[in-house]
């Protein structure tokens, strides 16, 4: 019994010394195949750090509105006698828009112009009573008020018949009507709205970092939010105070308007063009890449690793500190310097100290070198396919 029992032991270690031998043989293998196997290339395509010309610009948002244009509205109460507009009709300055019943009006002028003859009838009368020396001062002083006093009421009732009567301020284009005819619309009612969308201001805000750096006359380059209307004007505005609430500065710039393609209440993008500089390192937002550790770029370089015949390209995490932004563009700062060769696509398979391949057939980078370009720059041969 005893010896069956040592048997099955001796025959059950062999068993699982074999398997855990095997498993450790075969990692063993693994890892020795892995350490000495030889990563391919990584196919990248880089951009050459060159200096710039750089014009920054300070970016916003904001909305157009005319210069002209206003909410026309009711003056005096009253029914709607005629409307002489269409929508989106070009009107004059001075153009008949609307005409509130007057009849009443109109009745009472006519009342009051009879009682202004009458009045300079009877002051005719005793300026000459007065001159023949058979008629009191005080008459003659009760005439000319009487006269003056009908003269006012002629006026007044004038002015009326004005603010019935209904014209454009200024030139432009009107609105949908918001009236019908035979509707009572209440004094302060409007009716139209009226744009001269030939001159047109952007209002956007800076924040007061920023804002500083603004100032009358400088030039602003307005985009529409899908990019098919680039409008150029200047700032003509500043708003002295800064919000307490949000810290911001509003500003004011007039842009051209040829066409009449930007519309009053539209949102846009505004960029404050500031003087240019030379000799700045610029590159693409989209080379670099962000972490908690900073920001990074990978720069090819020509190196002979260790053990190996001939250099190759290896690519290299270089930490860069970033400066001002401008459209798809970075100020590089820190980090980098003229002639560097920075890979622009492909750096999402890279690792410090990878192997790579240049191949700019396709780049994102329009002024990108070529590959060729590329190679004789590290003095190596280039591809077959690049030469």
């Amino acid at each position: 019994m005893i010896k069956r029992l040592l048997i099955a032991i001796v025959a059950l270690v062999l068993v699982v010394g074999g398997i855990v031998g095997y498993n450790m043989f075969r990692s063993k293998m693994i890892a020795q195949y892995f350490a000495n196997m030889t990563q391919p290339p990584v196919a990248v395509s880089v951009s050459e750090v060159k200096p710039i010309t750089w014009t920054p610009g300070l970016e916003a948002i904001g909305t157009a509105s005319a210069v002209r244009g206003t909410e026309l509205a009711v003056e005096m109460g009253g029914t709607v006698q005629e409307i002489h507009f269409k929508a989106n009709d070009r009107v004059e300055k001075g153009q008949l828009l609307l005409q509130i019943d007057d009849r009443s009006e109109r009745a009472d002028l006519t009342s009051a112009k009879a009682a202004l003859e009458l009045a300079e009838t009877n002051l005719t009368r005793a300026r000459q009573l007065a001159e023949r020396g058979v008629s009191a001062t005080s008459n003659l002083d009760q005439a000319e008020a009487s006269a003056q006093e009908a003269r006012a009421t002629v006026a007044k009732l004038q002015a009326v018949l004005e603010k019935k009567r209904l014209v454009a301020p200024f030139a432009g284009v009107i609105g949908i009507p918001q009236v019908e005819i035979g509707q009572y619309a209440a004094t302060g009612t409007a009716f139209a709205t009226l744009q001269d969308r030939d001159h047109m201001r952007v209002d956007f805000t800076l924040p007061e970092q920023q804002a500083r750096e603004a100032e009358t006359g400088q030039k602003v380059e307005v985009t529409t939010e899908d990019g098919s209307l680039n409008l150029k004007g200047e700032i003509t505005g500043i708003e002295p105070k800064i919000d307490p609430n949000s810290r911001l500065v509003t500003l004011r710039a007039e842009v051209g308007n040829d066409g009449n393609q930007l519309t009053p209440g539209q949102f846009v993008h505004v960029r404050v063009v500031l003087p240019s500089e030379d000799g700045v390192i610029a590159l693409p937002q989209t080379v670099v890449s962000s972490n908690l550790y900073g920001d990074s770029v990978f720069v090819v370089r020509k190196e002979t690793p260790e053990g190996a015949d001939a250099p190759k390209l290896i690519a290299k995490q270089v930490f860069i500190t970033l400066g001002r932004r401008s459209g798809p563009l970075v100020e590089i700062s820190k980090g980098l310097k003229a002639g560097d060769m920075v890979v622009n696509a492909g750096q999402n398979k890279l690792n410090s100290g990878a192997t790579v391949s240049i191949d700019n057939t396709i780049s994102p980078d329009p002024d990108a070198p070529t590959t060729a370009d590329v190679m004789k720059a590290f003095d190596m041969p280039a591809p077959a396919a690049a030469q």
